[in-house]
């Protein structure tokens, strides 16, 4: 008696056990396994009646890191410095974005802006507005106001003195980006052509572009209701207000508050309709893939149910979620397109292992075989694709969370629905073939090819034939190809010398690729192509990006401001933020150096605390906005607040950068600091997103090496899974680069989607790999590319089919999904079909691990 060997496949066989049981009981009873999901789906897809209710209300609260600081911040801000828009407003002291519309003009090629002819129009534009009216409500009823007056769109417009020759006079007289010392100009005109002259005041040449911002009240009761109703009704008869003003000397893009979340809002409802063409090249393709010659042997049926079965896995998953109460977000809707390449690669690996079965064997036979060969290697790329999804769901980004767990379950439902659904479908269909029945018409026919009748008649009306010497359906050209050309090809020496130099140059193109990748979600690609604020976007970043956020600087803490050296370490807080080079320190705005500076010039004591707090008087009557930075009683100074102006943040680099030098300067001052600007919010995500995504790759790699040193039976065969798993994230994160895909919320949906996908095709050859009965390592890895090489192909190319139609969107969200799920399907394919089969017949270690003998012995 030959010593046995060392068994890892204590999970693995069991396993195969329990699903060879299931098939057995599929083949005999398949109606109960066909009807039950049908019956599921349908009460469960009564949920999408809660589809609007369940979408996000607001675009932030989905794309920014859930716990980010700013949004902390942003909290203490509002709790300390309320706005008061009724009779105190002031843009840079708002806490938010704020209710408003906002026209940005542009005069035409070669021309300038200040000039009569143009300021004319632009009058005409200010007076069209100031007269729209909504729900019998006009601009003047709800304007945020300044000394009980509606705050101009524009200074220049209230400087030019209503008369479109005012521009010009004012002109000689114009500096920028201070005029008169006190006017801040950079947010409201850009382009512009500057004189020599003092950096803080410039003169003014020419300027390419003016920005008008109407805001109405939203802090009294009921006003930002009101406001919002208002400016909705506006965006709707803007493009015809524009129309009607017969505009020629300047070019008009729009901006409300509202426009970034209703542009959002119809993202999702542009790629519904590529719903139905994505449904309907799969079923082609699945058509086309599984069919056969053979009327009775071909799978058309089986083909036709296997995209079904993906649909009735979606509709199952995504109605149990919202009956749930889970937050739909417009990521979530790429999942069907996944749930359909997936559903569609497992039915295609069990009409193979349903086709090496012996045809005169009973369905119930044949599906128990079918069961045993690969429901086991689609347990493993099941649950490892739910691990991987499920994993997601930890991400800071409420949008990858909701994406994740909803792909996750249709995983789940997916992997059942194939066991059983699909599964019966194959046993009504094996039964059909048992009678020798036509696929269309389900009459019997000869299953010999009689000579009385033409060509066409044979090839339509005769089927059933099958292998005779292995008593399995015919073999399939393409399996044959890999079986005879290319699995041989691939084993050879030098084909592995060249695969090992391809792989090398792969992965150094990839290491370089990350090295250059791009971080950072740019507002834009939230929009579709076509949608009006694009062009606000684009000619906002050409003439207003000089100038970036206008940053508070916050104290949040009661300190002794009369005290000198308490005021000389604010002073040094304040004049090390000045010196990033992101900071121009001629604009920054202190209440604290105005007061001094007032102080001495009255001979004011402020060394005394009851004359500080009692003298701050004088300060208002120097600058009453001051006022509303300072938070005081007759005792104390419980907070308070400066400005300082960025500069030159134009990229997403200058965004994190400048965001980690002010909160390191604030965290280094001696005087408890925070940094705020509503822009924060947004530029938290480069804090945090690379780590998330290393975060959640580690833990994805653990899980997957876990499953497969579980479900595969040899250890080390269950590293190169891990290995290639590891080994495509890297591809496709470099080769991001080089099709100009940024590292954001996007992209890192779909790198949880590489960790599962890549395993898949690693998985099924290794699984293959390690259960062949071969005793050589290349008769292995030959017979494993015999065995499933094909599926993998049809499994790759029904996926790049799925997603083919997010090419053609007009949305970037889905756009970078197809191109992401492209590199994914290739370089998990590559993986599958040419680097991990020879890698596994390095060193002779992935094999079962069993004693040569009892191999031998079994075959016998």
């Amino acid at each position: 008696m030959p010593v046995r060997g060392c068994h890892t496949d204590c999970v693995e066989r069991p396993l195969s056990r329990a699903l060879r049981a299931l098939g057995a009981l599929v083949g005999a009873h398949p109606w109960p396994f066909l009807l039950l999901p049908l019956a599921l789906s349908a009460a469960l897809g009564a949920g999408f009646v809660f589809l609007e209710s369940r979408k996000p209300k607001f675009m932030e609260d989905q794309y920014t890191p859930r716990g980010g600081a700013a949004k902390g911040e942003r909290r203490f801000v509002w709790k300390h410095f309320p706005t008061n828009d009724g009779e105190h407003f002031s843009a840079q002291r708002l806490t938010g974005e704020g209710t408003f519309v906002s026209f940005l003009a542009v005069a035409a090629p070669g021309d300038s802006l200040l000039t009569a002819q143009a300021f004319a129009e632009l009058q005409k534009l200010d007076a069209a507005v100031r007269g729209l009216q909504a729900g019998g409500l006009s601009f003047a009823e709800l304007c945020a106001r300044r000394n009980r007056t509606c705050v101009s769109p524009n200074p220049l417009l209230s400087l030019a003195q209503s008369s479109p020759g005012g521009i010009e006079a004012l002109l000689p007289r114009l500096t920028f980006p201070l005029f008169q010392g006190r006017v801040f100009l950079a947010p409201f005109l850009g382009g512009v052509k500057l004189r020599p002259g003092d950096e803080r005041a410039r003169p003014v040449e020419a300027a390419k572009a003016l920005r008008l911002v109407y805001y109405l009240q939203e802090d009294q009761t009921g006003m930002w209701w009101t406001s919002s109703r208002w400016v909705a009704a506006v965006l709707e008869g803007i493009p015809d207000l524009l129309a009607s003003l017969n505009l020629s000397s300047i070019r008009v893009a729009y901006f409300t508050s509202l426009s970034r979340q209703q542009e959002y809002e119809k993202v999702s409802q542009n790629v519904i309709p590529l719903f139905s063409g994505a449904y309907a090249l799969t079923i082609t393709y699945s058509v086309i893939s599984c069919s056969r010659l053979d009327c009775v042997r071909t799978k058309v049926w089986v083909a036709a149910f296997g995209v079904l079965t993906s649909g009735l896995s979606v509709l199952s998953s995504f109605g149990l979620l919202l009956f749930c109460g889970a937050s739909f977000v417009v990521t979530a809707a790429n999942a069907p397109f996944i749930i359909l390449g997936v559903g569609i690669d497992d039915m295609f690996i069990l009409v193979s292992c349903w086709q090496r079965t012996k045809v005169k064997d009973t369905v119930e036979n044949r599906m128990a075989d079918t069961y045993a060969e690969a429901a086991v290697s689609v347990t493993i790329t099941s649950l490892t694709d739910i691990l991987a999804f499920y994993i997601g769901t930890s991400s800071a980004f409420p949008a990858i969370t909701s994406f994740c767990v909803y792909t996750g379950t249709a995983f789940i439902f997916c992997y059942f629905y194939n066991l059983t659904f699909l599964g019966a479908v194959i046993a009504l269909n094996g039964k059909r073939e048992e009678s020798n029945r036509h696929w269309l018409t389900f009459m019997k026919v000869e299953d010999e090819i009689p000579h009385s009748h033409g060509y066409l008649y044979n090839r339509c009306c005769t089927g059933g034939y099958f292998d005779e010497a292995t008593g399995a359906e015919l073999e399939h050209p393409t399996d044959r190809f890999f079986r005879k050309y290319y699995g041989p090809f691939l084993m050879h020496t030098w084909t592995k010398v060249l695969v090992v130099l391809l792989y090398l140059l792969y992965l150094g193109s990839s290491i370089y690729g990350c090295i250059h990748l791009k971080e950072g979600i740019d507002v834009r690609n939230l929009a579709n192509d076509g949608s009006y604020v694009i062009q606000y976007y684009n000619w906002h970043d050409e003439y207003f990006s000089e100038y970036g956020p206008r940053v508070m600087v916050v104290v949040t803490e009661s300190i002794h401001y009369w005290d000198s050296s308490v005021r000389a370490n604010l002073e040094d807080c304040m004049r090390s933020m000045e010196s990033s080079s992101y900071v121009d320190n001629n604009l920054s705005e202190s209440w604290l150096r105005t007061y001094e500076t007032a102080a001495k010039g009255m001979s004011l004591n402020i060394d005394d605390r009851n004359a500080f707090i009692g003298s701050l008087s004088a300060l208002f009557q120097v600058n009453a906005e001051l006022a509303w930075d300072i938070r005081f009683n007759a005792t104390e100074i419980s907070s308070s607040r400066f400005f300082v102006q960025t500069v030159n943040v134009t990229t997403a680099v200058d965004e994190k950068h400048l965001l980690k030098e002010l909160r390191g300067f604030a965290e280094k001052c001696k005087i408890p600091l925070l940094v705020n600007h509503l822009a924060f919010v947004y530029f938290d995500q480069y804090l945090v997103i690379i780590h998330n995504t290393i975060h959640n790759v580690v833990i994805a790699s653990g899980s997957m090496l876990l499953v497969s040193l579980l479900l595969i039976p040899n250890p080390l065969c269950s590293l190169w899974v891990t290995f290639g798993m590891a080994s495509a994230v890297v591809g496709v994160a470099g080769f991001m680069a080089f099709w100009s895909v940024r590292l954001d919320f996007v992209s890192v949906v779909c790198l949880v989607i590489c960790i599962g996908f890549s395993v898949d095709f690693s998985a099924h050859i290794s699984y293959a790999f390690v259960s062949s009965e071969k005793l050589e390592v290349n008769d292995k890895a030959v017979d494993a590319l015999y065995r499933l090489g094909h599926p993998i192909l049809q499994g790759a190319v029904s996926t790049i089919v799925g997603v083919l139609v997010l090419s053609i969107a007009t949305t970037y969200l889905f756009r970078t999904f197809f191109k992401i799920m492209f590199l994914v399907i290739l370089f998990g394919a590559a993986h599958g079909l040419i680097f991990i089969p020879v890698f596994l017949t390095f060193f002779g270690f992935c094999v079962r691990l069993r004693n040569r003998n009892e191999v031998i012995q079994e075959q016998q």
